[in-house]
């Protein structure tokens, strides 16, 4: 299924869709090639990609390498714990999704480096994983990193489910990282109020609800900044900076 462009009209935005991240390839003519060098995970423009086994990662691994990132996947807890900048996607069942993180042995390093403010950047079903659960899954925890548990949209009043598309965002006084603009949607579920000690951004489908919340350098955004145009762009480029 393709998307429409964003409302703002902009030629540049990102449509949904995935595209493979490309293979070095060794230098032509040497006679004993060598391997590409692994990524150093501490370095600030190395970015390590959480596999959740739920999420796509080839849109989001071309996102970060358009920025000049050096992009590693990951299920390695001391990766996870270490890494300068770690993004947890997943898009999917909730259940699914944490029962690969507990089975990779996550929980505590991803709640660690998030407790410390270390750069993390939770996407879509990513997001609703660092809260404290969902209504999707009862009685599967989430990180427990933001308070509030994920909740299904009213399917009444014509409302469509899931919400598929663009929506505009409404950063809070004092969001640092996600921008106003207009974000790509596709989730059936969300959170409806701001997290303590979190900056909010707001969006609107059948009410109010939770797009986005920043502490620091750690971001978590229901949309999928990688499928964002612009938005998504300026997004990524500020959590890489700060």
């Amino acid at each position: 299924m393709s998307a429409a462009s964003p409302p703002s009209g902009d030629p540049d935005a990102a449509a949904p869709g995935e595209s493979g991240a490309a293979t070095p390839r060794s230098a032509v003519g040497s006679p004993h090639p060598r391997p590409a060098a692994a990524p150093n995970p501490r370095s600030p423009r190395t970015v390590a990609v959480v596999r959740t086994t739920t999420a796509n990662l080839a849109s989001v691994i071309a996102a970060l390498e358009r920025l000049g990132c050096r992009v590693r996947t990951t299920s390695d807890p001391k990766v996870v714990a270490t890494a300068g900048r770690l993004v947890l996607p997943g898009v999917g069942a909730f259940a699914a999704a944490r029962t690969a993180i507990a089975s990779h042995d996550l929980e505590s390093p991803l709640r660690e480096r998030i407790a410390r403010g270390r750069p993390t950047l939770g996407i879509c079903l990513g997001m609703q994983l660092m809260a404290e659960g969902s209504e999707e899954a009862p009685g599967v925890p989430g990180l427990g990193a933001m308070n509030g548990v994920a909740t299904r949209y009213p399917s009444g009043d014509g409302l469509r489910v899931p919400q598929m598309g663009w929506n505009r965002l409404a950063p809070a006084a004092g969001c640092e990282i996600v921008p106003a603009g207009y974000a790509y949607f596709a989730n059936s579920y969300r959170l409806e109020r701001a997290p303590a000690g979190w900056r909010p951004v707001w969006c609107d489908y059948g009410g109010p609800f939770l797009a986005a919340a920043e502490r620091g350098p750690v971001v978590g955004c229901q949309f999928h900044p990688e499928l964002s145009g612009d938005c998504g762009k300026a997004l990524l480029t500020r959590w890489l900076a700060a």
